[in-house]
């Protein structure tokens, strides 16, 4: 009895020294979040203008930013500015040319057709003309989504369609601008030794292309004077529509948050001038001039066209030792 007293004495004598000991400082809690950002904080950095960023395990340094508050001016001139800028270009080219057709209408071939062609561009030319034209259409369409497809064609077609055709329209822009870039310069390779300026290009200035009055045909070579220009404007145009486009497509290259949303504005406010150009070339190279479709349809135009639009072309061609005038072919119709 003595020694089980004695032993539940020391078993009680140790609980007690265990539980009044005071506990070692290792052993103190430490609180996990004590390090990280609170919401006051965020709010704080969020109405300063400042830029918030976290942690990221990946590669991508610029995935870390939480907060970034110059995407909002970013957002607004996107939304604002490249929108209106837009939509200026584009009302005002159709309103110009519908008032040139009511005023003008189509420019006919004065001496009417010859039934004899002349060959003016060669299958490579055309096959570099319409991949580049091609893919050019399909560009700007989608652009133009990106820019008023949520105001203008979701209450049409609905949400589920938008974005189907949204989805589908990022992958074509993304991967048809090759395409463009590629025609861009076989376009530029075959034609820029004719697009170079001239003296003649100055007389065409004055009469004004023939364009405004009925009867008049100054003198031109292969491409006039209108068509220099519009080359140049689709050469240089395009070239920044390529650039700034790889550099979204690739943003590592871009540089900074501000480079990337430089190269989009740029990307936006050429691509919305460059529209309202192709869009007079596709209207006078149509319904705007008999004939003249002809010259990328087939590659051969009706001679009296020719002489009447490109009179000095038509004599170097006539010069050369192997031309011989043939019949036109029953394919070669002229543009309703």
């Amino acid at each position: 009895m003595k020694a089980f007293t004695t032993w539940l004495f020391a078993v009680v004598a140790l609980a007690m020294v265990v539980t009044l000991s005071p506990a070692p400082a290792e052993a103190q809690q430490i609180n996990p979040t004590a390090e990280s950002v609170t919401e006051d904080a965020l709010l704080e950095a969020l109405q300063g203008g400042q830029m918030v960023d976290g942690r990221v395990s990946i590669p991508d340094e610029l995935s870390s930013g939480l907060i970034k508050p110059g995407n909002k001016g970013w957002a607004d001139r996107h939304g604002g500015l490249v929108r209106t800028l837009t939509a200026i270009a584009i009302v005002g080219i159709l309103v110009v040319l519908v008032a040139f057709y009511v005023m003008r209408g189509k420019i006919r071939i004065d001496a009417g057709m010859s039934g004899m062609s002349i060959l003016r561009f060669s299958a490579f030319e055309r096959f570099a003309h319409w991949l580049m034209a091609g893919s050019f259409i399909v560009l700007a369409l989608t652009g133009l989504n990106l820019v008023f497809g949520r105001s203008l064609v979701l209450p049409i077609v609905g949400e589920d369609a938008f974005g189907t055709l949204s989805t589908w329209g990022k992958v074509a822009h993304n991967y048809l601008g090759w395409a463009f870039m590629l025609g861009l310069i076989m376009s530029f390779v075959a034609w820029i030794a004719h697009n170079l300026p001239d003296k003649v290009d100055g007389e065409w200035i004055r009469q004004g292309g023939g364009l405004l009055k009925k009867g008049v045909h100054p003198p031109a070579k292969k491409f006039n004077a209108g068509q220099k220009v519009i080359f140049w404007s689709v050469m240089l145009g395009g070239a920044a529509l390529s650039f700034t486009g790889v550099m979204l497509l690739f943003p590592d290259w871009a540089g900074g948050q501000s480079d990337w949303q430089f190269y989009q504005l740029i990307h936006g406010l050429v691509a919305a001038g460059l529209t309202a150009i192709v869009v007079a070339h596709i209207y006078i190279g149509s319904v705007g001039m008999e004939g003249a479709f002809d010259a990328m349809g087939s590659g051969e135009v009706d001679l009296n066209w020719a002489r009447e639009h490109h009179s000095l072309w038509v004599e170097e061609v006539e010069g050369k030792p192997e031309y011989e005038p043939h019949a036109a072919s029953s394919k070669a119709q002229p543009a309703e």
